[in-house]
């Protein structure tokens, strides 16, 4: 392994060399030049332009990982041409799938029993198949029925070899390019083999199914298969098995029997509420994970990826989201700049005013074409090119919104975002703080509390001991307490010679009044000299404070 492991990764480099050969010198680049990205070649590609499905083609024969990367890039309509993202969207569930053989070989390794013995039933051809794996329908010995995913075989090899490849590539970007210095392609990257990662495991996908479902059961019109945990490995995911259509296969007859208007509205909410409540959300609800069942439910199905927010993240999402709504540029800008990391080129000023107009923009739409999840990708955008590193948050719920506003005008073309959000801040925020007031933080509060109380008697004591013996003192630490007292120095000696100079000048007219021998310029001699020592003396006091004003405004 290791004498051939050279030779991969050369060949791994040049793959992905005449990839970005061909389409980056092809009209996929110019029309992504026409959206705001540079075309790193000038001129055309030399003969036939690579047609959208090439596209597609090309990433999937590369294998998992850059399949994986065109599944984020047809996520992206704000990005690639709609033909593209038409393109790459069939790499969600179109993938050429693994023969039965190795299907077999899988279950048995991961359940420790011969396929035959586990299920009553289990269908060869699968009915679904992605990048990591693909879904066989399947009935347990009870009688019911199941979907099986089975990963594919060699996957994570294959990734954590491809990852190597590209690590190298992101290092040299990040270290010789200012592209890669403002965009950090390492740290994204990292983030990109961690999220793969947790999709490998299918454990973990079934504890999320069971948080998710959990938490998603106030829903009416919402559910999550739940795993059958029994027939559950690292590569095998046993769970109920779900019987509908993807929400965009939906026939006109069948949209009119539907209620659209509270099922998108039971969508959108049900999202807002894993995001800023529970942490823990559904982060790929394209098409294809979103089934509309026979008795008029949707499914969310493939929790492989998630996303995660933090207590103080949910907090500044939620102002986000409500500033968005009511196109406030100003209260967005502060709430994106407190959850970023600035760099110095980065102008606080400029990045208001451009936010301002972008949310003014935003707003102009009307709330029908206001999409919260194009704005929040928007956002980001102009964010990082105003040299801000936001949170790689930000970027998965601007993608995870815009798919559910393409969903939410599917059930609903009246629906609107902005004003669901609007609707309902308010019960999110309540949920919120039911959340916070928890048993263990009321008993944190009570422990504190006890102490305090029991603690205040001896303080009490304590004070009026110092009173008594005139032991009491109250010392303040002033911020910049050094800086402060040399200012206070600079006024007093000022304020000091002034005064000196103003005697001089009192006491020369003052000799101008008494005779003497010694003159200058036919006046009293003492006077004289009185008046040019308070004249050089001042003009030395004028300068000396122009020149430290002047070194003050510099720094």
């Amino acid at each position: 392994m290791k004498a051939t492991l050279p030779f991969t990764k050369l060949k791994r480099y040049s793959e992905v060399a005449v990839l970005l050969w061909k389409y980056g010198r092809s009209g996929l680049a110019n029309q992504l030049s026409a959206a705001g990205i540079e075309d790193p070649a000038d001129g055309n590609f030399p003969g036939r332009a690579p047609e959208p499905e090439e596209l597609a083609d090309d990433l999937e024969a590369m294998g998992p990982t850059f399949i994986k990367l065109g599944q984020v890039l047809g996520s992206r309509s704000d990005f690639l041409p709609d033909a593209y993202v038409a393109a790459l969207s069939r790499l969600h569930d179109n993938v050429e799938p693994f023969p039965f053989a190795e299907v077999e070989q899988i279950v048995q390794d991961e359940l420790g029993v011969r396929l035959s013995k586990a299920f009553a039933e289990f269908s060869a051809k699968p009915v679904a198949a992605a990048s990591l794996g693909q879904v066989h329908l399947a009935r347990l010995r009870s009688g019911k029925p199941v979907a099986v995913k089975v990963q594919r075989p060699g996957i994570a090899e294959r990734i954590a070899q491809d990852f190597e490849v590209l690590s190298q590539i992101a290092e040299f970007l990040d270290a010789h390019t200012e592209v890669g210095k403002k965009y950090r392609f390492t740290s994204l990257l990292e983030e990109f083999r961690v999220s793969i990662r947790q999709e490998l495991d299918y454990e973990r996908e079934a504890q999320n199914l069971i948080e998710v479902g959990s938490s998603l059961g106030e829903f009416e019109r919402i559910i999550v298969p739940q795993p059958v945990m029994d027939y559950c490995g690292k590569r095998v995911l046993t769970m109920d098995y779900v019987h509908g259509r993807k929400v965009t296969a939906l026939s006109p007859l069948t949209a009119l029997q539907v209620d659209g208007s509270e099922m998108a509205e039971q969508l959108f909410k049900c999202y807002l509420k894993q995001v800023l409540v529970d942490g823990l959300f559904h982060a790929d609800p394209h098409p294809g994970n979103v089934f509309l069942t026979d008795d008029q439910r949707m499914a969310l199905l493939d929790l492989g990826m998630v996303g995660r927010t933090t207590p103080g993240m949910q907090e500044s999402l939620v102002k986000l989201l409500i500033a968005i709504s009511d196109g406030k540029g100003e209260e967005a800008s502060d709430v994106v700049m407190r959850m970023s990391e600035t760099t110095p080129e980065f102008n606080a000023l400029a990045f208001r005013e451009r936010m301002a107009k972008l949310l003014l923009e935003k707003q102009g739409q009307g709330l029908r074409q206001l999409s919260i999840g194009r704005s929040l990708l928007d956002l980001n955008k102009l964010a990082v090119h105003s040299g801000l590193h936001v949170p790689s948050e930000l970027a998965l719920l601007g993608k995870t919104l815009l798919q559910l506003d393409e969903l939410g005008r599917i059930l609903d073309p009246q629906f609107e975002p902005a004003a669901c959000v609007r609707r309902n801040v308010a019960e999110i925020m309540a949920q919120r703080m039911r959340k916070d007031v928890t048993q263990g933080s009321f008993l944190k509060s009570a422990l504190e509390f006890k102490q305090l109380i029991t603690g205040f008697p001896a303080k009490l004591n304590d004070i009026v001991n110092a009173l008594s013996d005139s032991r009491f003192e109250i010392r303040v630490k002033a911020v910049d307490a050094d800086t402060l007292m040399e200012g206070m120095q600079k006024v007093a000696n000022r304020i000091a010679s002034g005064l000196i100079l103003a005697a001089l000048i009192v006491g020369a007219a003052l000799l101008m009044r008494v005779e003497t021998s010694f003159r200058i310029f036919g006046y009293p001699g003492l006077a004289i000299l009185c008046f040019l020592g308070a004249a050089a003396g001042g003009l030395y006091l004028l300068i000396s404070i122009f020149l430290q004003d002047r070194a003050y405004h510099k720094r």
